[in-house]
Parts: structure tokens; C-alpha cells; sequence
């Protein structure tokens, strides 16, 4: 009872707080979109890479698998980041610091998942790819890193207002690096 006592007390929003999500949001986007730049450069492709894209210069274009295996390695980083943040989680404790890693994955994703609505994301590309309809591996996804995010929360006695917090920290965060890269569209790799 005293580590969930403990575990409340973390739950203090402060400055250091906000730095490190969006210190985690700005990582998660990045790790993501440096797996699909780095599928394209180990099949030999001249990519690019923003904060929301990744893809292919000039007139080359990767065959189906290579496609395939390039848009499944964001997402797979991205489920690899919530694995390790929920294990060590898990294993160490309530972090409040930490906890930003697993929160943003779910987030990211789920967010894709949406989107697909406007056009394809990873997930939907992926799900489409199999013949399983456009939102089945989304769904997946999002089921499994809101399932640690649920798993976390509930073991850690995680409140609403501390959620609605890193909720609106994401979104915010997310939004301004989303937009920025649409209108700036600076190349980082």
C-alpha cells in the first residue's frame, strides 16, 4: 500500500514534467520516422526524412516488399519503445518520466489509426496490404498499447487529471510538430 501512496505522489505536474514530454514526443516522432528512412537506405533507396515523413528522392521506388518492410519498421520501433517503457515500468516502479515513453506510443499510433480516414497510414497501408480491410491492424495496434497504458495506470492508481494533463501535453506537442513539419517541411536526414 505504500508504493501506491508513493506512486500518487509522482503524479505532480511541474515544469521538468512538461520538458520531458515534449522531449518524448519530439524522440517518438524522430525513432519513428528514422526506421522508415533507415528501411530505405538499407535497400539501397536516396531517402529523406522529416519529423512526420519518410520516403524516396528521384525516379527509383521500392517494390511492394521493400515498401512493406519500410512502413512496418515505424510502427515496430514505436511498439518497441512502449514494450520497454511499460517493462521497465513494471519492473522499477512508477516514473512519472518514464511513463511519458509508453503514453506517447499509444497516442501516436492511435492518432495514425484515425487518420487513416484521410489516407493511409502505416497501419492501414499494412492492414490493406494483407486484404484485411483498412483499420484492422490500427485497431491491433492501438488495442495493445492502450492494454499497457490501461495496465500501468491501473497498477500505479494513475488519475484522470494526471492523464488529462499528458493527454493535452501530447496533443498539444504533437500538433505543433505535426503542423510545423506540413508548412516548414524541413528535411532532418
Amino acid at each position: 500500500m505504500n508504493s501506491n501512496r508513493d506512486a500518487l505522489k509522482t503524479q505532480k505536474i511541474s515544469i521538468t514534467y512538461v520538458a520531458v514530454v515534449l522531449a518524448t514526443v519530439l524522440f517518438t516522432w524522430f525513432i519513428h520516422e528514422f526506421a522508415h528512412w533507415t528501411a530505405y537506405k538499407s535497400f539501397g533507396f536516396d531517402a529523406f526524412m522529416s519529423f512526420n515523413k519518410a520516403g524516396v528522392r528521384g525516379n527509383e521506388f521500392p517494390n511492394t516488399t521493400q515498401q512493406l518492410w519500410a512502413t512496418a519498421a515505424g510502427p515496430m520501433i514505436t511498439l518497441l519503445q512502449a514494450i520497454i517503457a511499460y517493462f521497465i515500468l513494471q519492473k522499477k516502479g512508477c516514473n512519472k518520466y518514464i511513463y511519458p515513453l509508453l503514453f506517447t506510443a499509444f497516442y501516436m499510433r492511435f492518432l495514425a489509426g484515425i487518420m487513416n480516414v484521410i489516407s493511409p497510414n502505416d497501419e492501414g497501408v499494412i492492414s490493406q496490404y494483407f486484404g484485411l480491410g483498412l483499420f484492422t491492424v490500427s485497431i491491433v495496434m492501438s488495442a495493445i498499447l492502450f492494454w499497457m497504458v490501461f495496465k500501468t495506470s491501473k497498477k500505479y492508481q494513475l488519475t484522470v487529471k494526471f492523464h488529462l494533463f499528458t493527454t493535452l501535453l501530447i496533443m498539444f506537442f504533437s500538433s505543433v510538430l505535426i503542423l510545423t513539419d506540413q508548412f516548414i517541411k524541413i528535411e532532418l536526414l
